[in-house]
């Protein structure tokens, strides 16, 4: 399995990466506009795409997100590939393959063909995003003749990919994670699954806006709503942001702080943090190398009675 995004080849080839793969099953699960310094408009993207989908051959299959609308408007262009949909059960949608929820944080699923139940995931990953991954994979490994029974007792084995909520260490009752997230959308999944996961445990974000796309300013007034399920934004301001963070400080109402140095956001959630903290760090880069850094500041930090004299455990790279 390749996993790929609609990313250029090279800077001598503008096509997609993925027109080139050529495979016989394809999970398309999302489409929005991003990369905004390759494309102009999400119309352009949803072109790369319809490429995909006619390098797919007519002996195969395409696994598809029915939630997304500009998928379908993809596959309208013309597909001669079988197509099978997949989605959330009970948000009104149909489709071929539905995962149900059986647990707040969505670890926990049915999965169902048509009516019929297949049996249920238990796995670690939370998140109703994570779900809809889990379906698609069952369902995409249908397609290669892998019964579903089969599959869906191998998701309880499965480990999730580094830097997907991945915890990167727990020191003196805080927990750390790092995560890939720089579009809204994964953005709001990732502390949506966190939140579920952690309850009323306080969530301390730390976002580097680092992608073309963020530093151009085409997500700008979307960033702040993206991260309201955070209980204290720490926003890195890199020195080429092209625009103003004062608007997401304003959408999150006095929960948010602006740096424009690493080594501020680390003091600053070390003096803040207290036994039950989770602190999820976001970027598609290494952020300065805040992870080890704010795991070796709050090991020494005494700044919080609480944190003083507990037991420290940090994960490895």
């Amino acid at each position: 399995m390749i996993e790929a995004d609609e990313y250029d080849t090279a800077f001598f080839d503008k096509r997609s990466k993925f027109v080139h793969y050529r495979p016989r099953i394809a999970i398309l699960n999302n489409l929005e506009y991003d990369h905004a310094d390759i494309f102009p408009d999400l119309a352009a993207i949803q072109r790369q795409f319809h490429h995909l989908v006619r390098s797919v051959p007519a002996g195969g299959r395409l696994i598809v997100n029915a939630h997304d609308k500009a998928l379908a408007e993809v596959l309208a262009m013309g597909a001669w590939t079988p197509v099978e949909t997949f989605a959330i059960d009970g948000q009104g949608v149909k489709a071929d393959w539905r995962a149900r929820v059986l647990n707040a944080e969505a670890s926990h699923f049915e999965v169902l063909r048509g009516e019929r139940s297949l049996g249920e995931v238990h796995w670690s990953l939370p998140g109703q995003h994570n779900m809809l991954n889990g379906v698609a994979a069952i369902a995409a490994a249908a397609a290669a003749g892998v019964k579903p029974a089969l599959a869906i007792s191998a998701l309880a084995a499965f480990r999730n990919a580094k830097r997907r909520l991945e915890v990167r260490g727990v020191v003196n009752g805080v927990t750390v994670y790092d995560d890939f997230a720089h579009h809204p959308t994964a953005i709001a999944a990732t502390l949506e699954a966190l939140r579920a996961r952690i309850g009323t445990q306080r969530l301390i974000a730390a976002l580097e806006p680092r992608s073309n796309t963020m530093k151009l300013g085409v997500h700008r007034d979307v960033l702040g709503s993206s991260l309201v399920l955070a209980d204290r934004v720490h926003l890195f301001k890199p020195a080429d942001l092209t625009w103003n963070l004062e608007r997401v400080l304003k959408v999150l109402d006095g929960r948010g702080q602006m740096h424009t140095r690493v080594e501020t956001i680390v003091e600053t959630i070390v003096a803040d943090a207290r036994p039950g903290d989770h602190v999820l760090i976001m970027s598609n880069g290494a952020f300065g190398g805040i992870h080890a850094r704010l795991l070796e500041r709050l090991g020494q930090s005494n700044a919080s009675p609480g944190l003083a004299g507990k037991p420290v455990s940090v994960q490895s790279d």
